[in-house]
């Protein structure tokens, strides 16, 4: 189970980081239109996203309250081995997964440095789906849906939990 788990997270860390892959086509203007957001920081402050330009950005959910809350320490260790190279990992809290994420952006950010030592930027805690949504996702669903799993299995699992906890995220991008 814990092999299942960690593939599990880093699956969906490769599924976030690939699937921002654009066509060669129209990859310059959605670049660029990446880099008009700005998002509120887990302190409140404006982050103007212009300032990942030339960088590799991994964009990822996060939550502190589930079974993958373990991911916190293998996303600080991709950050601290791999920024000075040019990667920018993004956290984004959200509630909307079973409600895991229940703490207020102080909350969060205690216990990301408490227990993880986060040191990548952490973001106010957003929703990622629905009517609410945050700009930057609902850009993210549209210029990069999710295409499926290469490794059938691990996608058939994946599909399987869905399916029993949260079916309305099978549906659409």
């Amino acid at each position: 189970m814990k092999i299942f788990k960690t593939s599990l997270i880093i699956l969906s860390a490769l599924i976030l980081f690939t699937s921002f892959t654009i066509n060669k086509d129209k990859k310059k203007n959605k670049e660029s239109e990446l880099y008009s957001f700005k998002m509120k920081s887990l302190e409140g402050d404006e982050i103007d996203f212009s300032k990942y330009k030339g960088k590799v950005i991994l964009i990822v959910n996060t939550a502190s309250k589930c079974g993958f809350t373990s991911h916190y320490k293998g996303l600080e260790e991709l950050n601290k081995k791999y920024a000075d190279k040019g990667l920018v990992v993004l956290g984004f809290p959200c509630n909307q997964f079973l409600a895991q994420e229940p703490g207020t952006n102080d909350e969060i950010k205690a216990f990301c440095q408490a227990n993880y030592g986060v040191s990548f930027q952490m973001f106010e805690k957003i929703d990622v789906n629905g009517k609410n949504a945050a700009p930057l996702y609902n850009f993210l669903k549209m210029n990069a849906p999710f295409e499926g799993f290469k490794d059938k299995e691990m996608g058939e699992r994946l599909s399987s939990i869905l399916k029993k906890y949260s079916p309305e995220f099978l549906e659409g991008n």
